[in-house]
């Protein structure tokens, strides 16, 4: 058992965080299991012997493909960003790229956002997308990374398993599904056209801003269309993640009647 933070093993996987880019740690059992599911590969997984000694320490190690690394729970807890972490860290090679990963589905629903900083929302975000049948996301410059922790503690999963373009523009999803015909539909807080009175139909892309300043004035002059969800006063706007998931589920309650 590592007992040292100062392990070289232990300061070489603390150094993969900085990757971003290709590694991804997930923490807790929930996130394990889910990452087994998708079929990612597995670099070092880390367990406490408390973890182990439980039903669900040993269910999981059994189906484990890899040696588990037993650290210490101060050792663990160096490492994971969560302060009270549940026993159990897998790092997995999960490397992302541009808009060639999203699949071209007819009549599919895609979500373009643009800087969505907290990494929180963008995990809720993919959550709704999954549960709503969203084809895929893609990330603007300035968005969280999908690789974060707690981005991936908020998803539940979902971004392991839906596709995310990362670092793109608008243009290069348009471009990149112009046999689909799509339109772009930006998500206003105001001045938009009544989300429950406009016709929705066909290939969308979704567009949403930050939650601070929302949708710059670039990406409004290249949508097609304007909507805004009706609120009661005097709520102004509605957390993005909140906002996204009203959208898609409207969304897919039409596409479910029309069936």
């Amino acid at each position: 058992m590592i007992s040292s933070r100062q392990n070289r093993r232990i300061k070489t996987i603390r150094g993969l965080r900085a990757c971003k880019d290709e590694f991804a740690f997930l923490e807790g059992p929930h996130l394990v299991e889910e990452l087994l599911g998708a079929g990612h590969e597995l670099l070092e997984v880390l367990v406490t012997p408390e973890f182990l000694a439980t039903e669900a320490g040993r269910a999981l190690a059994d189906r484990l493909p890899k040696s588990l690394l037993v650290v210490t729970e101060s050792v663990l807890t160096s490492i994971t960003e969560a302060a009270t972490p549940q026993g159990v860290l897998a790092i997995a090679e999960l490397p992302r790229s541009g808009v060639e990963v999203l699949p071209c589905v007819p009549g599919g629903v895609y979500l373009f956002l643009d800087r969505v900083q907290d990494p929180g929302n963008l995990g809720a975000l993919a959550r709704s997308a999954e549960a709503t049948s969203v084809a895929g996301m893609a990330l603007a410059p300035g968005c969280a990374h999908p690789n974060h922790p707690r981005a991936l503690r908020a998803s539940a999963g979902s971004l392991l398993r839906t596709p995310v373009a990362v670092g793109t523009d608008l243009d290069s999803v348009r471009a990149h599904l112009s046999a689909l015909s799509p339109a772009v539909v930006a998500l206003d807080p105001e001045g938009g056209d009544d989300l429950y009175e406009t016709e929705l139909e066909g290939c969308l892309v979704l567009v949403l801003g930050s939650e601070g300043s929302g949708l710059p004035a670039e990406l409004r002059s290249q949508a097609d269309l304007r909507i805004t969800i009706p609120l009661a006063q005097p709520v102004e706007s509605l957390n993005v993640a909140v906002a996204a998931s009203v959208v898609l589920h409207e969304l897919a309650r039409r596409r479910r009647a029309d069936r």
